[in-house]
């Protein structure tokens, strides 16, 4: 009987033996897993604004001031301007100076962080707030967000100047490159402070900046029962469309096959259409 407890004996420290080391490295390759982790964290890199040449306090900021480069995230300050942001800067000015390859920061630019601020403080000297009707697809399926760049159309009703006594539809575009302020009740500044993401959000109103001229030309188009929809363009597009035409329903019978050929021509490069 003693013959056979002993090799039974010698199994179980053995297993227990394994046991034990098995929890001992368990223990030190997490240790190791979380070490790595800090080590990731802190080298992990990201981009910021900075000052392309030295910038005097006072100067007024514009694109050719600024660049951007990667830093390492422990070495950035949550007041860093992001690129996302950089449009935001633009014509404003420093409060002091900003040497080249600096990281450009809220805390130096006059008015500081729009983060804190409200929506009536963050309207322009001389322009005005207004929030029109919009939602689903005339809102770009709600991918519309506060600070994007937008053109604003219009689709009407009116009495047809070539057919008397009978209604036509009629669709123009009524602002190009209006910046918008709010989407719901989200503001520029509550987008800030949000995390980013990339889905769409629900709303039904948008809010935008426009002059009081501008203002008085939304509301007009609202109460004649139009229906407005927002185009939404790059926020460093600052092209103007000269000229564009009111569309109705002989202008896009006429003008189809030239609009596509445009299209095809000068979009698509396929010189070889005729």
């Amino acid at each position: 009987m003693k013959d056979k407890l002993i090799p039974i004996m010698s199994v179980v420290i053995g297993l227990l033996a394994f046991f034990l080391t098995y929890k001992y490295l368990k223990i030190k390759q997490d240790m190791l897993n979380d070490k790595w982790t800090q080590l990731e964290n802190a080298m992990q890199k990201i981009e910021v604004v900075i000052a392309q040449t030295d910038i005097p306090g006072g100067t007024t900021i514009s694109s050719e001031d600024i660049g951007r480069k990667f830093f390492y995230k422990t070495a950035v300050s949550k007041e860093a301007v992001t690129p996302q942001d950089a449009v935001r800067i633009l014509g404003k000015k420093t409060m002091y100076q900003i040497n080249k390859g600096d990281i450009v920061s809220w805390d130096i630019i006059e008015g500081g962080s729009p983060a804190q601020k409200n929506l009536s403080s963050m309207i322009t000297p001389g322009m005005r707030a207004i929030s029109i009707p919009v939602g689903g697809a005339s809102a770009v399926s709600g991918m519309v967000r506060p600070n994007d760049r937008v053109d604003v159309l219009g689709t009407f009703t009116f009495s047809s100047k070539t057919v008397p006594g009978q209604m036509e539809m009629t669709t123009l575009t009524i602002l190009q490159d209006v910046t918008v302020m709010a989407t719901g009740q989200k503001t520029a500044n509550q987008a800030l402070l949000s995390s980013r993401n990339t889905g769409s959000d629900n709303y039904s109103l948008v809010t935008i900046e426009v002059t009081p001229r501008e203002a008085e030309l939304l509301v007009f188009a609202q109460q004649t029962q139009g229906r407005l929809t927002l185009s939404l363009r790059n926020a460093m597009d600052i092209y103007y469309e000269q000229d564009l035409p009111s569309i109705n329903f002989e202008h896009l019978q006429n003008k189809l096959p030239e609009y596509n050929l445009y299209r095809q021509r000068n979009i698509r490069l396929k010189r070889n259409i005729k």
